[in-house]
């Protein structure tokens, strides 16, 4: 019988730590959107928090990739949650003083966008440093399980304490700090792993884009989902829906972001006890068209307790979309690529999550709140049937990874 990745401590250690700043940062931004839209009264505005964070993310990622590949992961993790750390604080500032009203707002998120695009490629590329290769697949979902149970408590947690009396968002902001703190001395702990290839390499800066265009799987997967995410965009608008639409306030805005990450940790946990074996193409891409429908349903829901399956299933699908791309990209790069590699596929994520927020708070804008959801989950679907037909390598894909 095969050991178990979670008999391994330094990995269970390093999942205490992925859960406190997935945490942070979730809460994080549910105070934010809701702050900024209370200041705004705008959809307008709740897209521009997206592209905040996007512009220096693009900016930056490929840099952060080839860190991630020249110096050691964890140091690059460091500096990266210290940085985040002080966004927290700079946030927590802007609503206790908030002569600088928007401006500081999304001065700081661009700053987190900075920090971002350094963190995920070195963490992305040190999990897989840090586990077997043959145990990736089962290690890849189990971290996103930590990953999912701490955006299910985090905004949870973010809307019960903005909704108290004696309560804010500057008691979110104080409570991600404590949070990422706690981050940081774990993150100490962990062992500091050798560069893959040796120390201060010159790495070619372009070389994971090379790599990613050349691989037709890897360029399949990451683009689908980046087209995918970036018209279904429904969780941008939340706010919206939590006091315009269905009127359940603050709380139910929390409870609304939790719901997509309750469906993605319940299918978390079932793929990292029974991982895909086969025919994992033809899934992957029939999940992203349940994820479009599901979408559609949202945007056409008035009812609280519908919208919230709808969210549920829209977790639950994108998960198995996250697990497969992750698991291809991880076991399909060399290990002395995996940061600049990883790089490129954060800026994907990133167009489809922070763009993707830009572009339903500009849809919603022109046609109504309604219209920019329902018209984004249709156009997932459509981008589903399209890039079945222009990768079949992503569509007869059959294994996780060639060893399975």
């Amino acid at each position: 019988m095969k050991e178990s990745v979670l008999n391994e401590p330094s990995f269970r250690l390093f999942l205490v730590y992925r859960l406190l700043v997935t945490l942070a940062i979730q809460m994080q931004s549910v105070a934010v959107a809701w702050q900024v839209y209370n200041l705004s009264h705008s959809a307008l505005h709740l897209g521009y928090v997206g592209l905040a964070i996007f512009l220096p993310n693009l900016l930056f990622a490929l840099p952060g990739g080839r860190a991630a590949d020249r110096y050691p992961r964890r140091r690059t993790m460091l500096i990266s949650i210290s940085l985040i750390l002080l966004t927290s604080a700079s946030l927590l500032l802007s609503h206790l003083f908030p002569r600088n009203g928007l401006g500081q707002i999304y001065i700081t998120l661009g700053l987190l966008g900075l920090a971002r695009a350094y963190y995920g490629p070195a963490a992305t590329a040190y999990l897989a440093q840090l586990v077997p290769t043959h145990q990736l697949p089962r290690a890849v979902a189990i971290n996103s399980t930590a990953f999912q149970l701490s955006t299910i408590m985090g905004p949870a947690l973010a809307g019960v304490i903005v909704a108290l009396p004696d309560a804010s968002v500057a008691t979110v902001y104080a409570t991600c700090l404590v949070f990422l703190l706690a981050a940081v001395l774990i993150l100490l702990r962990l062992p500091m792993l050798p560069v893959p290839g040796g120390p201060g390499r010159d790495l070619d800066i372009l070389g994971g884009l090379r790599y990613v265009w050349g691989n037709k799987l890897i360029l399949g997967a990451i683009s689908l989902d980046l087209f995918a995410v970036l018209l279904g965009g429904a969780v941008a608008l939340l706010p919206v829906f939590a006091r315009d639409i269905l009127h359940v306030g603050a709380a139910g805005l929390g409870t609304m972001r939790s719901a997509p990450a309750l469906g993605a940790t319940l299918m978390a946990i079932y793929l990292s006890l029974r991982p895909l074996k086969g025919h994992v193409g033809h899934k992957m891409l029939g999940a992203v068209l349940l994820f479009g429908i599901a979408t559609v349903g949202f945007g056409l829901s008035r009812n609280y307790h519908f919208s919230l399956a709808c969210l549920v299933l829209l977790g639950a699908t994108d998960m198995i979309s996250v697990v497969v791309r992750q698991t291809l990209i991880q076991t399909h790069t060399p290990d002395v690529m995996r940061g600049r590699v990883s790089a490129v596929n954060m800026v994907f994520i990133g167009a489809s999550n922070e763009l993707g927020e830009f572009e339903s708070g500009v849809t919603a804008a022109w046609l109504g709140t309604v219209p920019a959801v329902v018209l984004g989950g249709v156009g997932t679907c459509l981008v589903v049937l399209i890039w079945s037909l222009i990768f079949p390598t992503l569509r007869k894909v059959d294994k996780l990874h060639l060893g399975q």
